[in-house]
């Protein structure tokens, strides 16, 4: 049976999970970070980013008085939510050599919603966000900024389609001579 992986490391520590789903999600999140850089993030992909930053700020340290310590059946979960948040990286790391970057953003999403889940299970009184407040609040500044740079694109698909027909209504028909 393995006892040690590095000596900075207990594997007996309860809190183990709390310090490596911190980790985990801070990796992705930077790889994320550095897929969308280049270009300007779609309203999803800086939500997905902004969701992140929410479950790690703050992140407690393993001795505060807001950790809990777990049950047998809590830490079972903690494992299950480590387990998934696992095959997810898999998953965003398979997207990442493919170049997808909406499936990368989904998928920052689903491994977000686990390490959430497990500082829950460990911080019971912190006030986490969900992803769909996180997006909502998102998507406003980004139509924002986006009617910043194009005052015209920062209308409704519908605004623009009944200004378009007013427009084409109001122009004087042409005859054929």
């Amino acid at each position: 049976m393995i006892s040690t992986i590095r000596d900075d490391i207990d594997l007996n520590d309860q809190t183990l999970g709390l310090k490596i789903a911190a980790e985990r999600l801070s990796i992705v999140r930077y790889v994320f970070l550095v897929q969308i850089e280049d270009g300007i993030a779609s309203a999803s992909q800086r939500a997905s980013l902004e969701y992140a930053d929410a479950v790690l700020i703050g992140w407690p340290e393993t001795d505060s008085p807001e950790v809990v310590e777990l049950d047998a059946a809590k830490l079972k979960t903690v494992r299950e939510q480590m387990g998934m948040m696992e095959q997810y990286i898999r998953r965003f790391s398979a997207m990442e050599r493919k170049g997808d970057v909406d499936g990368m953003t989904d998928t920052l999403i689903r491994i977000t919603e686990r390490v959430a889940e497990v500082r829950r299970l460990y911080q019971p009184g912190f006030p986490l966000p969900t992803f769909a407040e996180i997006r909502r609040v998102v998507q406003d500044e980004w139509d924002e900024d986006m009617g910043k740079i194009d005052p015209q694109e920062a209308n409704t698909t519908a605004d623009q389609g009944k200004r378009e027909t007013d427009e084409a209504d109001s122009q004087p028909e042409v005859s054929e001579a």
